[in-house]
């Protein structure tokens, strides 16, 4: 006998993304249930994306929010006021492709102690070509798209267990939110997700890739590869979950490779002229006493055992390795 579904919230957060949210609400409606809803998060878009929706989806439930509080705080202002036992998360500026949801709910369902559900986020021209598979977590403390730039068809036919589920395309339980906490809205953007997935892994909450849920997705189409504004918060967040989350014993042994891997960063910025990648790390240290007493809350919730969580820790690759699929991206990038 099939499960039942709980009722499903999807929040989407959008900040000047008008143009991509007819098509993205479209695709939603054809795969929600009656009983389900949909809530817009405007972050204060210039192109009154929220009074769109008010005006021209009107079931679609609005949150207008005066400044822009990033995808954390936009998607945290969703979660607050959504019904769901079920929350789903997907970017404006995804396409949900059809049996999306579906694939979505029978993942969780088929893995009751699982908080998370990630879906597969494809290029939006080249969706023979994986963006994201959820997150992946290095011994050099970078996170990053599980599968970036591989053949869909490489994907496993079955749900498998992995680290943790990408912002863009994810489905959550109530139940693990309610445990670990929401999104740290401080981050603002980028790797909060990375953090979110770490509190959960901790409390022994697991994720599931559901393969067959994707989405296309225009990548960075909100601030930009590449952009100082971006390089300044993956740095800064970088520095702020590696503080956070990482239990003693695993950052004593990923120490020395983290700190390679961000002088071989520092050095990049000098020689590219590109501060923006030294400054957000810098601007990370200098939160150090509130980071410390963040950590000590965290890590005094923690439930998972080292050997546990270091499983999921994969080794990292060359840093040639890393230019030719940065390389890689921005060519797919450069018509998506």
């Amino acid at each position: 006998m099939t499960k039942q579904r709980p009722h499903i919230s999807a929040v989407i957060p959008t900040w000047q993304g008008l143009r991509y949210l007819p098509a993205c609400l479209s695709a939603l409606r054809a795969q929600l249930e009656p009983d389900d809803e949909i809530i817009l998060v405007d972050n204060g878009s210039r192109d009154h994306a929220g009074a769109w929706a008010e005006r021209y989806a009107p079931d679609v439930r609005v949150v207008q929010l005066p400044t822009n509080l990033g995808f954390a705080g936009g998607t945290n202002a969703g979660l607050a006021v959504a019904r769901g036992e079920l929350l789903l998360l997907i970017n404006d500026d995804a396409l949900a492709e059809p049996g999306c949801i579906a694939a979505l709910w029978h993942a969780l369902s088929e893995h009751p102690h699982a908080g998370a559900a990630a879906g597969v986020l494809t290029f939006s021209r080249h969706p023979e070509r994986i963006a994201s598979a959820g997150i992946t977590v290095r011994r050099d403390g970078v996170a990053t798209d599980r599968d970036l730039g591989i053949s869909i068809n490489a994907l496993p036919t079955n749900t498998q267990p992995i680290f943790g589920a990408s912002g863009g395309l994810a489905l959550l339980r109530r139940a693990m939110l309610d445990d670990i906490g929401p999104f740290e809205a401080s981050f603002f953007n980028y790797l909060e997700d990375v953090d979110l997935a770490w509190r959960a892994q901790l409390r022994n909450w697991t994720c599931v890739l559901a393969p067959h849920a994707r989405a296309r997705h225009v990548y960075s189409a909100t601030s930009g590869q590449g952009s100082p504004f971006k390089q300044r918060l993956l740095g800064r967040n970088r520095i702020r979950v590696l503080i956070r989350c990482l239990p003693t014993a695993l950052l004593r042994e990923c120490l020395p490779a983290i700190l390679r891997y961000d002088l071989l960063a520092a050095a990049y910025a000098l020689a590219r002229r590109q501060p923006a990648i030294i400054a957000g790390r810098v601007e990370a240290l200098r939160e150090l006493p509130a980071l410390r007493q963040q950590r000590q809350a965290i890590q005094a919730r923690r439930t998972a055992s080292i050997n546990d969580l270091a499983t999921w820790i994969t080794p990292a690759p060359s840093p040639l390795s890393d230019l030719r699929i940065a390389r890689q991206i921005d060519r797919l990038i450069a018509t998506t």
